[in-house]
């Protein structure tokens, strides 16, 4: 199956080259307003398939597009000095505008994994700006920081992070949620299992871990100017599901008509995400502290997809 990739910057490149090593797609097509890092890259990225897979990694145009089952868009322009948010997300719904006219005038029945920043509203845009169910427009929301979040927690408790199941739900950002009511290792509650091997997760461990999740990306940045890596991991991890219909359940994010009372938002839930794209959405059971905290995540990232023109 063919998957496209507009803008082929750090994450863009980054999630062509973690499609390519895990075979991900028999095709991935490169889009860039700058098409000779979109050629760059491609080159690049297919010269290491053959240690790898057979997956197929060149650059193109939109018109190439046509016929993906996946397009990633991971294209978007940076703050400028003094720019507030909002003015920021206006220019990136302009992007965002051109960008998705090109795409649906070739491959009108794909699904979008959006990938730029802010994702949840851009993910509220890209689905109001495409007209696609919302089922077919899926962020990438909390799924690096639940990665982040089960990485720590292996680390602290000496097992694989695959063995952690554990999440961040709400926003991609300084509002998400560390959710410990439904946190299990071993088949246990995972305060419970990390009492029985001797490394107690107590109420300052927790607030600590939950802030590293948190800052993780700030701490990358400071040592390296972005994240791009773990993304792209992510974002190879929810086109596989899609193309090979897992029916796995990942923290993505989707426009949904209600959360926690606020109204037509996008945030990250628990998803079950297949070849239809999102296939339902699942809301776990929540502590009062946690049902808090998603509520003021949805009103915060609520408050400015009203402000949004389209």
């Amino acid at each position: 199956m063919k998957v496209g990739i507009v803008g082929t910057g750090m994450v863009g490149s980054s999630a062509a080259y973690a499609m390519a090593l895990l075979g991900v797609g028999n095709e991935v097509v490169l889009v860039d307003a700058n098409e000779k890092l979109a050629l760059a890259q491609a080159e690049d990225i297919a010269h290491a398939t053959p240690f790898a897979t057979t997956t197929v990694v060149r650059a193109g145009t939109y018109a190439e597009l046509e016929g993906a089952a996946v397009v990633i868009i991971a294209a978007g322009v940076s703050q400028k000095p003094g720019e507030d948010r909002l003015a920021l997300l206006e220019r990136n719904v302009e992007v965002f505008r051109k960008v998705i006219d090109g795409i649906m005038a070739v491959a009108g029945d794909t699904i979008l994994v959006i990938a730029s920043n802010p994702v949840d509203i851009m993910t509220y845009a890209a689905q109001k700006l495409s007209g696609l169910p919302p089922t077919r427009v899926i962020g990438s929301g909390t799924i690096l920081d639940t990665a982040r979040f089960r990485n720590l927690l292996g680390r602290h408790l000496g097992i694989a992070a695959r063995s952690v199941h554990a999440d961040i739900l709400g926003e991609h950002g300084d509002s998400e949620v560390a959710i410990w009511s439904s946190a299990t290792a071993g088949s246990m509650p995972i305060i419970e299992f990390a009492e029985e091997i001797g490394k107690p997760l107590d109420a300052a461990t927790r607030r600590r871990i939950a802030i590293e999740v948190r800052d993780a990306a700030y701490t990358i940045i400071a040592g390296k100017g972005s994240t791009y890596y773990g993304i792209g991991a992510g974002l190879a991890r929810i086109v596989r599901a899609i193309l090979a219909d897992e029916r796995a359940v990942l923290t993505v994010s989707q426009v949904t008509s209600e959360i926690t009372g606020v109204k037509d938002v996008a945030l990250s839930l628990p998803h079950i995400v297949g070849a239809g794209g999102v296939a339902a959405a699942i809301m776990p059971s929540l502590d009062a502290e946690e049902a808090e905290g998603l509520r003021n995540s949805a009103e915060l990232i609520g408050g400015y997809c009203g402000k949004l023109s389209f």
